[in-house]
C-alpha cells in the first residue's frame, strides 16, 4: 500500500489538527519531492505488487489531474500496481466541479473519499469548511454521473449544533444517494485547534458524551438497517463495498507512506516523516531524510494488533495472536478479556474476540485495557 500525504487546504477547519499548510508556496517542490521519496523509499516495502494507493491530506483534491497521475505513473516506477487496484482520493466538495470531476476520469482514479461531514449550512459554517450545502449535495451527483460508482462520504456527528433530527436526515441523504460506504465520525476536541480555542473562551459550548453515545447507536441501527455491515467503529458498507486500503491497514499490511507527516509501517518498525514542508523538501533534496524511526519491540506488535483489529468485525484472532506472537500472549489476552466478556461488552466465540454494540462504544477503553504495558505481563 501507497499513502500519499498531500499537505495543503483551501481553509482550515475548526476541528482538524492533521498537518496543512493553507499556502500554497511549496506546492510544486512538495510534488517534486514526493517523487524523489518514493524513488529513494521504495525499497521499505518488499512485496512490489500493490492492491491501493491512497491521497490524503490534507485536501488532495486541491491538486490538478496531472499532477496527481505524475505521482501515480512514479509508483508504477517501482511497483506493479495491479490491475484491480483500489486509488483512492480525498476531496472537498468545493473542488469537485464538472471540470476537475472530467479531468479525474482521465486519471487511474477510481474511488472518491468525499468530505462531506453535514448537508447543513449553519453546521458547516461552525465547523469553517470550504463547501456549503448546495455543494455537498451537487458533488457527489457530479461524480456519479461521471461514472464512479465507488465512492464513501464522510459525516461527523457529536457536535453541539446537530441535533438528532438533522443528524437522522444527514444519514438519509447518503442512503438516499446509494453510497456504497459510509466513514463517520464523533467530533473531538484536538489541543491547540480553533475548536479547542473556542471551547475554552466559552464562544461555543462544549462537547457531550453522551450526545456523541447516542448518535453513534443512531448511526449503527440506521445503517445496518438499510443494509450496510459495520465491519470497522467508524465505516460501514454494503456487501463487498468495503475500503481495501483502510481495511489492510486495520488488518496490519504493510504500507510506505510518502510526503510530509506521512507515516509508515513494515511490521517490525513505524517510520515518519517531518510535519513541517520546507523541512521535508530540504531533506529529501539535499539529505538526509528528516525521518523518525522506531523499531518495535514485541510487546508493540501485540498492541498494534489489538488496537486495530479489535476495531473490525473479524475482531482478535487469538490462533493468529498465537502464531506471530507467541502462546503466551494468547494465554494473556483470553485471561485480560474475561472481564469485558462479564461485561457483555466482547464477545469470545471460536477463538475471536469481538465487540458487541455496547462495546463499540467504549473501544478504545478495551484495547488500552487489553495492551501489554512490557513483556513481563506474559
Amino acid at each position: 500500500m501507497i499513502y500519499f500525504h498531500i499537505p495543503f487546504c483551501k481553509q482550515a477547519c475548526h476541528y482538524c489538527d492533521f498537518h496543512f499548510s493553507t499556502s500554497l508556496k511549496y506546492r510544486a517542490d512538495v510534488l517534486k519531492a514526493m517523487q524523489k521519496e518514493l524513488e529513494i523509499r521504495a525499497s521499505y516495502l518488499e512485496d512490489k505488487e500493490l492492491h491501493s494507493i491512497y491521497f490524503g491530506g490534507g485536501t488532495p483534491s486541491v491538486l490538478e489531474a496531472d499532477e496527481i497521475s505524475q505521482l501515480i505513473d512514479q509508483v508504477g516506477l517501482y511497483f506493479e500496481i495491479a490491475s484491480d487496484a483500489e486509488i483512492t482520493l480525498e476531496a472537498n466538495p468545493d473542488d469537485l466541479d464538472k471540470t476537475k470531476v472530467r479531468a479525474l476520469r482521465n486519471t487511474p482514479i477510481n474511488r472518491f473519499s468525499i468530505g462531506i461531514q453535514s448537508f447543513y449550512e449553519e453546521d458547516l459554517k461552525w465547523m469553517n469548511r470550504a463547501h456549503n450545502a448546495a455543494e455537498a449535495a451537487s458533488s457527489i451527483m457530479r461524480v456519479q454521473d461521471a461514472g464512479f460508482e465507488n465512492i464513501t462520504c464522510d459525516l461527523i456527528y457529536g457536535y453541539p449544533l446537530l441535533t438528532d433530527e438533522k443528524w437522522a436526515s444527514n444519514m438519509q441523504r447518503l442512503i438516499d444517494f446509494d453510497i456504497p460506504h459510509i466513514s463517520s465520525y464523533a467530533m473531538t476536541v484536538e489541543s491547540r485547534t480553533a475548536l479547542d480555542y473556542f471551547i475554552k473562551q466559552g464562544k461555543t459550548a462544549s462537547l457531550n458524551e453522551a450526545q456523541s453515545a447516542e448518535q453513534m447507536l443512531m448511526l449503527i441501527d440506521t445503517l445496518i438497517a438499510n443494509g450496510f455491515e459495520h465491519y470497522e467503529i467508524s465505516n460501514f458498507a454494503k456487501p463487498g463495498k468495503y475500503a481495501q486500503h483502510n481495511t489492510n491497514y486495520w488488518r496490519g499490511k504493510h504500507y510506505l507512506g510518502i510526503g510530509p507527516s506521512a507515516h509508515s509501517f513494515n511490521g517490525t518498525s513505524r517510520a515518519w516523516n517531518v510535519a513541517n514542508n520546507a523541512k521535508y523538501i530540504a531533506g529529501v533534496a539535499e539529505g538526509p531524510l528528516h525521518i523518525e524511526t522506531e523499531q518495535l519491540s514485541l510487546e508493540d506488535r501485540v498492541n498494534e494488533y489489538i488496537m486495530t483489529s479489535l476495531r473490525t468485525m473479524w475482531g482478535i484472532d487469538l490462533n493468529k495472536v498465537k502464531n506471530e506472537f507467541g502462546i503466551d500472549a494468547r494465554n494473556y489476552l483470553e485471561k485480560e478479556v474475561r472481564q469485558f466478556v462479564e461485561k457483555k461488552e466482547v464477545e469470545l466465540a471460536d477463538h475471536v474476540i469481538r465487540l458487541t454494540s455496547t462495546g463499540k462504544l467504549v473501544a478504545d477503553h478495551i484495547a488500552s485495557t487489553l495492551f501489554l504495558v512490557d513483556e513481563t505481563h506474559l
